[in-house]
């Protein structure tokens, strides 16, 4: 693809249409694993902000690499790749506020670029409506792409926090196992998840 010779990119967000281009080209799984390191960490904090939790804040984020790396195809050097990525993160994150009717200050959020400007990401105020389920099966179709490629140890854990949308202590009780091992192996199944997300893209 063609950079927009128009805009002046920083060599961060060069860098990026070079992975990008390299990951599509050549299906190169290194490069999905690189962008996800560049913005793994940022992606979270700015969910976080929005959803208040940690344990949300990283299953969205699981969710916000999985939607743009299905979409990769469809990127468009006009603009950069973190101004994209973030945009996907945000609308998912605001979906699945208006699903748990979360109570936040603001819907509204905003990020710097690789060129340092601020980027405000407006939200419509809009009520809920029949779209959450589809919404809701988008959610479980992302993630049993992945389920059945976990480890059995892990894949009921991971139905009962996805599928069933139970709560960490609610599981706990369900197994009959300590809260604390609960988080744990949730935790190391999520980061098997992100390590399928990027190995595991083209079956997605």
């Amino acid at each position: 693809m063609e950079v927009n010779s128009n805009k002046n990119f920083s060599a961060k967000a060069l860098e990026d249409f070079r992975l990008i281009d390299q990951a599509l080209q050549e299906k190169d799984q290194t490069a999905y694993g690189e962008l996800m390191k560049r913005y793994k960490m940022a992606v979270y904090h700015m969910i976080l902000k929005m959803v208040r939790n940690v344990d949300d804040a990283e299953d969205l984020t699981i969710e916000a690499f999985a939607k743009a790396f299905k979409n990769l195809h469809k990127f468009k050097q006009d603009y950069t790749f973190s101004t994209w990525l973030f945009r996907i993160a945000t609308n998912n994150a605001i979906d699945f506020i208006r699903k748990k009717r979360l109570k936040t200050l603001s819907l509204n959020t905003t990020f710097k670029n690789d060129s340092g400007d601020d980027v405000n990401i407006d939200v419509e105020d809009e009520t809920l409506n029949p779209q959450q389920e589809a919404i809701k099966s988008q959610k479980i179709e992302l993630v049993q792409m992945f389920v059945t490629k976990l480890p059995p140890k892990y894949q009921r854990l991971v139905r009962l926090r996805y599928f069933d949308e139970l709560s960490y202590d609610e599981i706990a009780k369900e197994l009959d196992a300590p809260l604390g091992t609960i988080k744990a192996q949730l935790y190391r199944a999520r980061e098997l998840m992100y390590e399928l997300v990027k190995d595991k893209k083209d079956q997605m």
